[in-house]
């Protein structure tokens, strides 16, 4: 559990993977996409009464902000996350409010904005910001749940992007289609199963993933 003293260690440090700053519990759907890009990466701690340039101001009304925030994780997150509340203490009588989410190493997580089934989003972490999941990033996901072997043929198309990995470091599902001739679904398939089986490592990104050696 954190001490003040490490708390502001913590934010002086800025936001990042595992951390994620929140003045108050304004717009906690959106709040709730952090829980889930932690819980569905690394895990991490989401601190309220923490201003975006890491002014520690404290909450007001703190007993107001744990309630909308335990009616968030019930209302926007399915299946329930694991997490842990804080309460530290400032010099100024208010309180930073410490939620510690654990990496989910059982279900993917999913954030769920309507109640609708059909409307089920995945979250992961990217350094400081949380982004929606690919097809790509979720089948990975749900395939590292079940902790197998993978195995994989090293053919032709493989041989074309270690030699476009090693000229460009980066590749995505689109260039990798384009550079191999095939189709991006055999593109897709290639690049999951490399990750999966390690020789790879997955970037996620808000217009489209990256994918280099790990």
């Amino acid at each position: 559990m954190l001490e003040l003293k490490d708390l502001k260690k913590l934010v002086k440090e800025g936001e990042g993977s595992k951390l994620e700053f929140k003045l108050k519990s304004t717009h906690p759907d959106k709040i709730m996409r952090e829980v889930v890009a932690f819980a569905n990466t690394q895990g991490g701690t989401l601190l309220l009464g923490v201003a975006d340039n890491g002014e520690l101001s404290g909450l007001k009304f703190p007993d107001e902000d744990a309630f909308v925030m335990e009616r968030s994780f019930a209302k926007f997150i399915y299946p329930p996350v694991h997490y842990s509340k804080q309460e530290i203490q400032l010099e100024n009588g208010r309180p930073i409010l410490a939620y510690h989410i654990r990496k989910s190493e059982e279900h993917l997580i999913y954030f769920n904005p309507t109640g609708d089934s059909s409307d089920r989003k995945v979250y992961v972490r990217n350094a400081d910001r949380s982004i929606q999941a690919s097809k790509e990033v979720r089948e990975i996901l749900k395939e590292r749940l079940k902790e197998k072997n993978y195995r994989f043929h090293y053919g032709e198309k493989e041989e074309i992007l270690m030699k476009y990995l090693d000229q460009h470091g980066k590749i995505t599902v689109n260039m990798f289609s384009k550079v191999a001739d095939i189709p991006l679904k055999q593109a897709s398939k290639t690049l999951i199963l490399l990750v999966l089986a390690r020789v790879l490592q997955v970037f996620a990104n808000e217009s489209e993933d990256q994918f280099a050696l790990a």
